[in-house]
C-alpha cells in the first residue's frame, strides 16, 4: 500500500472506533492514509495489536502510559512477548506526566519517583527490544516533565547511544525543549491543537522538517475544520497542511517528508 499520508500517534483501537472501525480503515486505505494505534497499558496494547494484525494499513505500539493505569504492575516479560511482534513498532506511550501531581499533596515525591521509574524501566526494554520510545510528555509548571524526561534520556543516551531512539508525542514545548529532544536524536509530533492554537508556530517553524511527524491522537484533539467531531487519522491531512502553511512550504515536499520520516524513525513496512 502507498501511504500519501501517515498519522504516527492514534488510539483507532479505542472503543469508541468499535462500531464503524472496519469503514474507517476502508476510507484510510482509499485515501492512502496509515495511522499507527498506540497502547497507554497491556490490555489496551493487546487491543492495538489485534487491531494492527487486521489491517495493513494500521502498525501497534506496545508501553504503559504514566498516570493511564496506576494499578498496573509493569511487568518486563509480558510486555516483551508484544514488543517483538513484526507489527509493533514503538514502544509507548510512555514518559512523564505530571499535570495532574497536586493531587498527590504530600505524596508528590513518591508519585514522580514511580512515574521516573517505570519510565526508566520502558527504557531499558526498548532498548533490549531494539524498538524506538514513543514519549508521552504533560509539564505541571513550566516545563517540568520535558525536563526530567531528557534528564533521564540523556543519560541513557550516553550509555546506549543510537539504540535510544524515538519521538516525543503531542509536542506541547518550548523551542528549547524541541531542540534538546533533536539533539538526542527524537523527532517531536504536532498534534490537531496547531490548527487553533497558535502558540505552537514558533516551535513549528524552528523544528527541521526531518525531525518532526503529524498526528492525531484520535479520538482526541479534533483539528480545524473538524473541531467538535470524533477525530480520525483521516484528518491528519489538515495537519500536514498547517505544517507548510506556517513554515512557508510546498506541501508536497512537507507531504513526502513526513511520510519519509515516519518510515525512517519506526521503520514501518507492508
Amino acid at each position: 500500500m502507498h501511504s500519501n499520508y501517515i498519522d504516527v500517534h492514534s488510539h483507532i483501537h479505542d472503543k469508541v472506533f468499535d462500531a464503524d472501525r472496519d469503514q474507517l480503515v476502508l476510507e484510510m486505505k482509499e485515501k492512502g492514509c496509515a495511522t499507527i494505534t498506540v497502547g497507554t497499558d497491556f490490555i489496551e496494547s493487546s487491543k492495538a495489536k489485534e487491531v494492527a494484525e487486521k489491517y495493513n494499513n494500521v502498525w501497534f505500539t506496545v508501553g504503559m502510559h504514566p498516570v493511564d493505569n496506576r494499578n498496573e504492575a509493569f511487568e518486563k516479560e509480558t510486555y516483551r512477548e508484544l514488543l517483538i511482534h513484526p507489527k509493533c513498532v514503538a514502544l509507548g506511550e510512555c514518559g512523564l506526566d505530571y499535570f495532574h501531581i497536586k493531587e498527590f499533596e504530600g505524596n508528590k515525591d513518591a508519585e514522580v519517583d514511580r512515574q521516573q521509574r517505570l519510565f526508566m524501566e520502558q527504557i531499558e526494554l526498548a532498548v533490549a527490544c531494539d524498538k524506538p520510545l514513543m514519549l508521552h510528555g504533560r509539564p505541571d509548571e513550566g516545563m517540568d516533565a520535558y525536563e526530567d524526561m531528557l534528564f533521564i534520556l540523556g543519560n541513557a543516551k550516553k550509555k546506549h547511544g543510537e539504540k535510544l531512539r524515538g519521538n516525543a508525542h503531542f509536542f506541547v514545548g518550548t523551542v528549547d525543549i524541541a531542540t534538546q529532544f533533536n539533539d538526542l536524536g527524537f523527532t517531536v509530533s504536532f498534534s490537531g491543537v496547531i490548527t487553533f492554537a497558535k502558540m505552537y508556530e514558533e516551535v513549528v517553524r524552528v523544528v527541521p522538517l526531518e525531525m518532526m511527524h503529524a498526528e492525531t491522537d484520535s479520538p482526541y484533539a479534533t483539528p480545524v475544520p473538524h473541531r467538535g467531531k470524533r477525530n480520525t487519522p483521516l484528518y491528519v491531512e489538515h495537519i500536514y497542511e498547517k505544517i507548510a502553511e506556517i513554515k512557508g512550504l510546498d506541501k508536497e515536499e512537507v507531504r513526502e517528508q513526513l511520510v519519509k520520516n515516519a518510515h525512517r524513525v519506526f521503520g514501518l513496512t507492508f
